[in-house]
């Protein structure tokens, strides 16, 4: 099997977030981490398999604890262009709960990973009699720059990636399901940012996490980059603006139903119109939403949902960001090569748009 690779700052990448860069959405706090594991009981795995020049795919794993076949959380599932193969949607949305872990690979090895999951799951203690079990995974086409028709994601892979899953920092850009995504004509990858939004007397924490692949012009607090943009780069092939994909996980520990959840996951791929996307025909961009702790406290009224939704749409928008800035310049199948966005290019943007700080 390949080695897990997951580095903090690969070759190339800058090795900074956007609010390292003083670019900062909204005016809510975020975790310890920014990122989803900030939601008490989730953790996230990575399996990279990358054989260059022609192989950079993988899996990743978000991971709720609770989560199983005899105790579901509930989860809303959102589709804005569906153009996809996220396995496991119709039950999700038909029930409203979360079964297993949600995953996200390259599309064609969905469905190795789908059926990796489920043994994976039948093999945990208490799963013994279990008889039926709805896995969901997601997916992004990779295909620009790995060699999709080529299936490399194995049983193996999804078992590392569950089984290694941590609570601690999540590493973004290119690993696990983003080694070979790309997004707003650069090299992206996974994305991750958290939000803890006061709801009436109580904080909750809202974490997201993104397999970014998508088409369209970036757009940064309200100012545009493209790949050939003065002082970014001499651009590359990139993904073609009617193509391409978005994952979004997202979770909460705010006590919510899997309606309330729908609504949320709504807001997620909402949020991607922030960042440039123009959710072309060929593009497939779902959310799946879910909460941790369904029984903490008295439920979240409809009406107290505003800052919740608000938290999503900015965590999603910063994790956008960060999938980009982590990412490194990657030449792949067919010798294509698609630049990384440089940090340099975003210097000033946050001093401008009065946002700069923490």
């Amino acid at each position: 099997m390949e080695p897990l690779d997951h580095p903090d700052s690969p070759p190339g990448a800058s090795g900074r977030r956007a609010r390292d860069l003083g670019v900062v959405f909204g005016s809510c706090g975020t975790g310890p981490l920014n990122a989803i594991t900030d939601v008490p009981g989730v953790r996230v795995g990575h399996t990279t398999v990358r054989r260059p020049p022609d192989v950079h795919t993988g899996v990743t794993a978000v991971v709720p604890d609770l989560v199983g076949p005899h105790t579901p959380l509930p989860a809303g599932v959102f589709t804005g262009n569906g153009y996809g193969k996220l396995i496991g949607t119709t039950q999700l949305a038909e029930l409203g709960t979360l079964e297993t872990p949600v995953l996200l690979t390259s599309t064609l090895s969905a469905f190795r990973v789908a059926d990796a999951l489920v043994g994976w799951v039948l093999r945990r203690p208490g799963c013994e009699e279990v008889r039926s079990l709805n896995p969901v995974v997601g997916e992004c086409n990779d295909g620009l720059l790995s060699d999709i028709r080529a299936r490399p994601v194995r049983e193996e892979h999804v078992r590392a990636a569950l089984d290694t899953a941590s609570d601690g920092p999540v590493a973004e850009g290119c690993v696990g399901a983003g080694t070979g995504t790309v997004a707003l004509g650069f090299k992206a990858g996974i994305g991750t940012a958290s939000r803890t939004p006061d709801v009436g007397d109580r904080r909750f924490t809202v974490g997201v996490l993104v397999q970014a692949n998508f088409g369209g012009t970036l757009r940064v607090l309200g100012r545009t980059l493209a790949p050939r943009s003065p002082g970014v780069g001499p651009g590359g092939p990139g993904q073609d603006a009617d193509v391409g994909s978005c994952m979004i996980v997202v979770a909460t520990d705010a006590p919510v139903d899997s309606r309330q959840l729908t609504r949320v996951a709504r807001r997620a791929v909402f949020a991607l119109a922030r960042t440039g996307a123009v959710y072309g025909h060929g593009s497939g961009d779902y959310a799946v939403a879910f909460g941790t702790r369904p029984d903490a406290g008295r439920p979240v009224a409809d009406a107290d949902l505003g800052l919740l939704f608000e938290a999503v749409l900015d965590g999603v928008e910063e994790a956008v960001l960060n999938s980009l800035l982590a990412a490194h310049t990657t030449t792949g199948f067919g010798g294509r090569t698609v630049p990384a966005l440089p940090a340099d290019a975003l210097a000033g943007f946050g001093a401008v748009a009065g946002h700069a700080g923490p």
